[in-house]
């Protein structure tokens, strides 16, 4: 199985592609600068400069692409159309690291996380795009992802425990109330999900057990 990590260089992308090295898959790293992973394969390219040859003879591309400044906010739904459109028609799977605050807190899925009355303002214009953008994801029928989301707080340095309940839609508790994961715990799931293939166009999120 080959696996390609678009920004790898970035604190999920990091842990994701050790977690992928570590259980001996074969793994390249998709930077724009220096390769700052221990993946001895590597392509220097900015994601918008990534063409279908450069990904086609990948099994799985994983997507860590992160943006946080308000002029850059709208890249997560141009650069997850960009990473499809090359993908599109091929068997290439397209893995993507999401965001928690468009997951529904009711069962009829009328009401997200980021629509309830304790979500930060701050956190609004992120949530807003991400969830833009994964609506944007669902009405691509010619591409193999899957989303998945992280808890409602993600800890770029909390603990590998080696534990995840993997939930769908709805934001999941687990047994102390909490929604928390780690990004080490999370690129554990990641992977289970590259290697696994069981979520092919679905969201599915993950909470520490």
């Amino acid at each position: 199985m080959k696996i390609a990590v678009i920004c790898a260089n970035g604190k999920a992308g990091k842990l994701i592609t050790k977690e992928a090295l570590d259980r001996g898959l074969d793994v390249t790293a998709v930077v724009r600068n220096e390769n700052k992973t221990d993946a001895k394969k590597v392509i220097q390219k900015d994601l918008y400069d990534l063409t279908k040859e450069d990904l086609q003879e990948f099994d799985i591309v994983i997507d860590a692409f992160g943006a946080w400044t308000e002029e850059t906010l709208p890249q997560h739904s141009t650069s997850l159309k960009h990473l499809c459109d090359i993908l599109s028609g091929t068997d290439t799977r397209l893995l993507i690291v999401g965001g928690a605050g468009s997951l529904y807190v009711n069962k009829e899925h009328t009401l997200t996380v980021m629509e309830t009355p304790d979500f930060p303002d701050i956190f609004k214009p992120l949530a807003s795009n991400m969830a833009k953008a994964l609506n944007e994801l669902r009405a691509r029928t010619d591409a193999k992802w899957t989303y998945i989301s992280p808890a409602g707080d993600f800890q770029a340095d909390g603990v590998r425990t080696g534990k995840y309940i993997l939930a769908g839609e709805e934001l999941t508790l687990n047994s102390k109330g909490e929604s928390i994961i780690s990004y080490a715990d999370y690129a554990i799931a990641m992977i289970d999900e590259a290697v696994k293939a069981e979520h092919i166009q679905q969201r599915i999120s993950v909470v520490r057990a």
